[in-house]
């Protein structure tokens, strides 16, 4: 069974809605949000971006894999289609059908290394359900 991708339209190479957004949100918690923004960023050359939900969307063209929003007390870096992402330490959370994340809190360690290979699995999978239907 194939499901459907979810598509975005307005997605762009640099968006500066996203810019701004970023300048909206200093302090701890912006810098970490911009920090991961910024590796999904360099996924590769057709990634693109646009605000979806008042928080910025990284898109593999119009395909969104990835996503940065602060929230109080902490970050969310979450993943479109998180479910299905190999994740052998354990840093997902969320229980819905698709997606998942992961909370940046400041002053807790982050399992940088995980989370790397998470965005770069993200990005991997989504580029293969494009690729193979």
């Amino acid at each position: 069974m194939t499901t459907e991708l979810l598509r975005f339209n307005g997605a762009f190479e640099h968006d500066l809605a996203v810019d701004a957004w970023m300048d909206a949100h200093d302090g701890e918690l912006g810098a970490i949000a911009h920090q991961w923004f910024e590796v999904m960023r360099r996924c590769g050359d057709e990634v693109r971006e646009l605000l979806h939900d008042g928080c910025p969307v990284a898109c593999l063209g119009d395909v969104p894999f990835g996503y940065v929003n602060v929230f109080t007390a902490h970050v969310n870096v979450g993943f479109f289609q998180g479910a299905s992402l190999p994740d052998p330490v354990g840093i997902l959370e969320g229980t819905g059908k698709l997606m998942r994340h992961v909370k940046l809190r400041t002053g807790v360690p982050v399992k940088t290394a995980a989370l790397c290979k998470l965005i770069e699995a993200a990005y991997s999978d989504i580029k293969a359900r494009i690729e193979n239907g």
